[in-house]
């Protein structure tokens, strides 16, 4: 097939390259423009303009794409299909049914569930156990398009946005593929969404990550997964922000089998946020319910440090109290 490719960020460049090396025909790319970054302000490419630089396809990175003047931009090419995926932009009815084969969208769910902005992050915090990715039909509304084909990913006790975002963007890569051989042959069937039983997936914020510690720890455990690798989970240390990079909820019974008699009755009196007890390669706080076991974090100035690194160079003892960042 001729193709559009509507893309920006790393999610969408393994979807990019899988439908190159199917053989398929990218005779454009339209990315987000180009941004500053960092404190020298240095111009970055998007990480799908990289990529198409890289196969020598051509790159268009308008600021509006609903513009008349973009729409017939697209219409020279003359393409039999154009494939969105985590482009940035609303697409207007003239784009989505430009093509012969209309717009098909990648999105990291298993629609209706989880539409929106952040679908991979929102399934983790919502502690899911299965999720996927699903190509659909796009219509002029947010993720309600006819779905095509569908991919289920497992989400283990251990998985973060970071590793779920590839495991998902793997996954999308070869349903896309999939799903365009399947169109070509008119073997694919399209199926029409319900309503979506669970709430629309906002886009992430950088407060979501300050912990409250009143919250449950199975609760905080998956804030500080889903939020790996942004924004991150952190809480306020002696005055510091501490991020929270990997952490275990702990139950009451466990935390009682590991601690000793005086960091037990700690425990007992402690308000949640609460350092109840130093081991060696980790330390547990108080939440509203259980503990968690922090075994990794960052403070300011420092690279990611396992906890027990941490303890070695810094004073942290039963009874600190980590507390919700002050706004």
């Amino acid at each position: 097939m001729r193709i559009i490719f509507m893309g920006t960020p790393d999610f969408s460049v393994g979807t990019l390259e899988a439908l190159i090396e199917a053989g398929h025909e990218v005779c454009l790319v339209v990315t987000q423009p180009d941004k500053p970054k960092g404190r020298g302000g240095k111009w970055q490419f998007t990480p799908v303009k990289e990529a198409a630089l890289r196969h020598g396809i051509e790159v268009f990175q308008p600021k509006r794409i609903r513009e008349p003047e973009c729409v017939e931009t697209l219409k020279r090419y003359q393409a039999d299909v154009i494939v969105v995926i985590a482009f940035g932009q609303i697409l207007p009815k003239e784009i989505l049914q430009m093509t012969p084969y209309g717009c098909i969208n990648v999105h990291a769910s298993l629609l209706p569930k989880y539409r929106g902005a952040a679908p991979i992050q929102w399934a983790i915090l919502n502690g899911e156990k299965v999720t996927g990715v699903t190509t659909m039909q796009m219509d002029e509304g947010l993720d309600t398009g006819d779905m095509l084909l569908k991919t289920e990913v497992s989400i283990t006790a251990q998985e973060t946005g970071e590793s779920l975002h590839d495991k998902l963007a793997a996954a999308g890569a070869s349903l896309c593929v999939q799903t365009l051989r399947e169109i070509e042959t008119g073997s694919i069937r399209a199926q029409k969404q319900g309503e979506s039983p669970t709430p629309y997936a906002k886009m992430l914020t950088k407060e979501m990550g300050n912990i409250d510690w009143a919250r449950p720890a199975v609760e905080i455990e998956r804030l500080v997964r889903g939020l790996n690798s942004w924004p991150s989970a952190y809480t306020d240390w002696d005055g510091q922000v501490m991020k929270i990079w990997e952490a275990q909820a702990v139950t009451e019974t466990d935390c009682a089998e590991d601690a000793k008699a005086k960091e037990r009755e700690l425990a007992e009196a402690a308000q949640p946020g609460t350092v109840v007890c130093v081991e060696k390669d980790s330390f547990l706080v108080q939440t509203g319910e259980g503990f968690l076991r922090v075994k990794e974090l960052q403070i300011p100035g420092k690279k990611r440090m396992e906890a027990g690194a941490f303890l070695r160079g810094y004073a942290l003892t039963e009874g600190t109290v980590l507390r919700t960042v002050a706004r």
